[in-house]
């Protein structure tokens, strides 16, 4: 019975032992995963934390230096109108019966007064039918109907599915290489009429309509002035614009006339009373210089702003800027601080030969340059030429900002350099985080196989211990045995 007892314990702590060591740590009773994360971790952490913080570095780096690259566009974008002295000086047109005229100017303007009277304003061609009384759907006839304008033309088909008033109408407007006419029909009492006008003004832009082939209707929708043809009635001629400016005679095909004066543009409205001129002045409009050199000031102000926060340190949070003590920043900095502070003493007419001299001076606390508009206007309004040559011109203060600008943002300027710097770190980086974690990969899988192994040897021990109690001490494997027996059968027994 007892032979019969042992060789059941035996069997039963063989099956056990096996079952155990195919879970990892139940042999052991070893949490043997958490066990070697922790042990990778703690392998790695140093090395993880420290590219990471690297990297976060190099990020912020590359944001502050992104950062700094917008004020800089930003400020060079105000530099244009105040490096052409003459974009700077702005004019104001005023013309005296707006009913007449009115004018705008451009850079090239030059103060001065004018008498402006208007003949007659450049109008276009229109030439109408006779009324049909049958209205729009009245058959007028087939053929071709040929359009004129200057000296483009097109040919239009006329058959019986559009020899209509409204179908001829229709067929004009949507032609191909439409010469610049449209076509409407106008239902008054009397009857229908087809209505041809033109798109262009001026006296190049007459109209002439002839006809060919087809039953020879379309002949009464003809007007070849030059064969006295004209069975359209003008009701309206095309015709230049005629005008003086001083008196002296000028034309213009259209309304809108440039190159009369120089750089003004006149929109003549309507025909003066005979002999009764109205007066037309440019004057200089120092507020358009104001508001360049305006915006000019406020974005000196953020980029002097965006290098002081990405350069400094707060003593009060203990944070320094992604940037702190660069020297690329700072070298710009004093760069143009030296050029604000430019006298130009061959400029000095009228007193104004700084930024001083317009009211334009920096904080002594921070920097930050201030403006007395009250100055800036006197200064603009005393001598705006004197204004313009400070700013512009070869030498002249905006040029210079722009091109150490060029040096920091051009395609091969010290900011690319920078950042392609920076972008081969990031990416470096990079490659050794994919290197590490490749190690800590192997490192992890080198301890779960010896973990295993150990767990492995231990659940051996286990079987052995087991098997060992189960021969030595036969009436407790016995015990055992009857218990998981009876647990088992029942409560059965064996071998009585």
């Amino acid at each position: 019975m007892s032979s019969v007892s042992s060789t059941g314990s035996s069997s039963n702590a063989s099956s056990a032992a096996n079952s155990l060591i195919t879970s990892t740590g139940i042999g052991s009773g070893l949490d043997i995963s958490a066990i070697v994360s922790a042990l990778t971790s703690s392998y790695g952490a140093a090395q993880t934390n420290e590219l990471s913080t690297e990297q976060t570095t190099l990020n912020a780096q590359v944001s502050a230096f992104g950062t700094f690259s917008s004020a800089l566009s930003t400020l060079q974008a105000t530099l244009s109108t105040l490096e052409d002295p003459s974009q700077l000086a702005g004019y104001d047109a005023t013309v005296a019966d707006k009913t007449i005229a009115s004018a705008t100017t451009s850079s090239d303007a030059v103060p001065g007064t004018y008498s402006l009277e208007v003949q007659n304003l450049a109008t276009a061609a229109s030439l109408t039918s006779q009324a049909f009384t049958g209205g729009a759907a009245s058959t007028v006839g087939t053929g071709t109907l040929t359009i004129a304008v200057g000296g483009a033309s097109t040919s239009i088909s006329i058959n019986s599915s559009n020899d209509t008033l409204a179908g001829i109408a229709s067929a004009i407007n949507s032609a191909a290489n439409n010469p610049g006419v449209t076509a409407s029909v106008i239902s008054i009492s009397g009857g229908a009429r087809l209505v041809i006008s033109g798109t262009s003004t001026g006296t190049a832009n007459a109209i002439t309509v002839t006809q060919s082939g087809g039953d020879g209707g379309l002949s009464s929708l003809v007007y070849d002035p030059t064969d006295n043809i004209t069975n359209l009635t003008q009701t309206q001629a095309a015709q230049d614009a005629n005008f003086t400016i001083n008196g002296y005679a000028a034309t213009s095909a259209n309304n809108l006339v440039s190159g009369a004066i120089t750089g003004v543009t006149l929109d003549l409205l309507a025909t003066s009373a005979v002999n009764t001129p109205t007066t037309l002045s440019i004057s200089a409009d120092p507020s358009t210089a104001s508001t360049s050199i305006g915006t000019f000031v406020t974005a000196v102000n953020g980029v002097l702003s965006a290098i002081q926060t990405l350069t400094g340190y707060d003593p009060s949070t203990q944070t320094a800027g992604p940037l702190n003590g660069n020297a690329t920043l700072q070298s710009f900095q004093n760069q143009l601080e030296n050029i604000l502070d430019t006298v130009k003493l061959g400029n000095n007419t009228g007193g104004i030969a700084s930024l001083a001299d317009l009211g334009i001076t920096a904080d002594a606390n921070t920097g930050q340059l201030d403006t007395d508009s009250t100055a800036l206007g006197n200064s603009l309004t005393a001598n705006l030429t004197a204004v313009g040559n400070l700013l512009g011109g070869t030498n002249g203060i905006a040029t210079q900002i722009d091109n150490l600008i060029n040096q920091y943002t051009g395609p091969a300027g010290l900011l690319s350099s920078i950042n392609q710097g920076l972008q081969t770190s990031l990416s470096n980086v990079s490659q050794q985080q994919t290197a590490l974690q490749a190690e800590l990969a192997t490192y992890s899988a080198t301890l779960t196989a010896q973990y295993n192994a150990m767990d492995s040897a231990v659940a051996a021990l286990k079987e052995t211990q087991t098997y060992l109690t189960a021969e030595f001490n036969p009436s407790q494997s016995t015990s055992s045995s009857s218990s998981s027996s009876s647990s088992s059968l029942g409560g059965g027994t064996l071998g009585t």
